[in-house]
């Protein structure tokens, strides 16, 4: 096996797509977003941005400022100065990404502990007589814990819809919404093979028979348009740590249509969504409005960082970043076919353009140490989802077209060099 080195690894301007690659990222009307990012490597491709967006450079200014002059020198008088209300005031800022109005979204917890709270609250409002929980085989598993664990506490069961493995079974879900379902509780971007929900259909549908629908937008904020409004959706949560670039365990979001707030109850009672919290008072009582679906003290150097990623979608609209996703698919799904298939590869996301969210999932036999030598060898990054699939994120505002091309013409590389053959049976807790 010969050792491979950067000088094996492209670009490759004879190779088959780079032209077209030039030509589109020459055409590009986000190219200027790419340096509003760090990337000190530079002959690194990241494809992993649907797991873990990059560092805005502003989000370092941001951090620097909270750390410095507010915890630094104003102190705890920065719980006056902004923190205490930071959370809803990024929320508003995030809504309009989501089709939400002002007062319907907050930043709280993590994605996992919000859906707990909204799912909890959906089934806890409706009679016992609505006995099931619907989801489906595609949605993110910690999401299905969840689920099983609300069923368990309010007697219900969770039914999970079986798929085909890439594309959401709406006929199927179709037949299991009826009048005994309390919640259905769907990822609207599927985490591994990237299809994409049509949210008000589904919404529709758990409408006419009078159940709540809890969506988990993680894979599809700030990448993907959204309009809760007009969908007519209950509930959401979502991270932001993905398409919005807000930092590792960043903390999540979770929506609430406004006309439904006094209605439900958190069943995570908690300071931050008393009436009147520094009345210290050992009775609850929540307030009134978003804010009551809040539970405990927000971690603010990371809540404060979100903002950059927000701001920089917004300005450059989820309209033209979704556009320049959906050419991205395009484009690398014909890499894929032409220098891909023939080494073993097969196409793991949905045929139609229009299903698929902001990353595109290919599938082999080798996939894991193929994944791995792309890391360590190839200077690609993208991830692993076990068994046997490679997810390829797709970040418009910080890749080019000659990324893909690239990070394609490195994979085949590496299989024809047999590098990744070194990488079998090497373990990893994070893939």
């Amino acid at each position: 096996m010969s050792e491979m080195t950067l000088s094996d690894l492209g670009p490759f301007p004879d190779a088959h797509g780079y032209e077209e690659a030039r030509t589109l990222d020459g055409a590009d009307p986000l190219s200027p977003h790419r340096n509003r990012y760090l990337r000190p490597d530079r002959d690194l491709i990241y494809l992993d941005g649907n797991s873990l967006g990059r560092l805005p450079v502003t989000a370092v200014k941001i951090i620097e400022q909270v750390t410095h002059r507010q915890w630094g020198d104003r102190l705890i008088r920065s719980w006056n100065e902004g923190w205490w209300d930071l959370q809803l005031r990024l929320g508003d800022k995030l809504a309009p990404l989501l089709g939400a109005g002002p007062g319907e979204v907050i930043i709280s917890d993590s994605t996992s502990v919000n859906l707990y709270k909204l799912a909890m609250a959906a089934v806890m409002a409706t009679p016992k007589s609505r006995a099931t929980i619907v989801t489906d085989d595609l949605n993110f598993p910690s999401d299905v814990y969840v689920l099983d664990s609300v069923a368990a506490q309010t007697g219900r069961s969770v039914e999970v819809i079986s798929s085909d493995g890439v594309n959401g079974p709406v006929e199927a879900l179709a037949e299991a919404i009826d009048e005994r379902t309390s919640l259905v509780s769907l990822s609207h971007t599927v985490f591994q093979s990237g299809y994409t929900y049509d949210l008000a259909e589904i919404t529709g549908l758990a409408h006419d028979f009078g159940a709540a629908v809890l969506w988990d937008c993680s894979h599809s904020a700030g990448a993907v348009p959204i309009d809760f409004g007009s969908a007519g959706v209950d509930l959401a949560v979502g991270c932001t740590y993905k398409h919005l670039n807000g930092g590792p365990g960043s903390p999540a979001f979770l929506y609430v249509r406004e006309d439904l707030q006094e209605d439900l109850i958190n069943p995570i009672a908690g300071w931050w969504g008393h009436a009147d919290p520094f009345a210290l008072d050992l009775d609850y009582r929540p307030v009134s409005g978003i804010r009551r679906f809040h539970t405990g003290t927000m971690p603010i150097l990371s809540l404060a960082a979100i903002e950059a990623g927000i701001d920089d979608v917004l300005e450059a609209t989820v309209e033209a970043v979704r556009s320049k996703a959906m050419a991205m698919a395009g484009y690398l799904v014909d890499l894929v076919e032409h220098h891909l298939a023939p080494l073993g590869f097969a196409l793991a996301s949905p045929v139609e353009p229009e299903r698929r969210g902001s990353h595109i999932s290919v599938q082999h036999a080798d996939s894991w140490p193929i994944n791995l030598a792309l890391i360590e060898l190839g200077k690609v990054i993208p991830d692993f989802r076990a068994p046997d699939t490679i997810r390829l994120g797709l970040s418009p505002l910080y890749m080019r077209f000659v990324d893909l091309h690239t990070a394609v013409l490195r994979v085949v590389a590496i299989i024809s060099s047999g590098a990744h053959e070194s990488f079998r049976g090497v373990k990893s807790t994070v893939t």
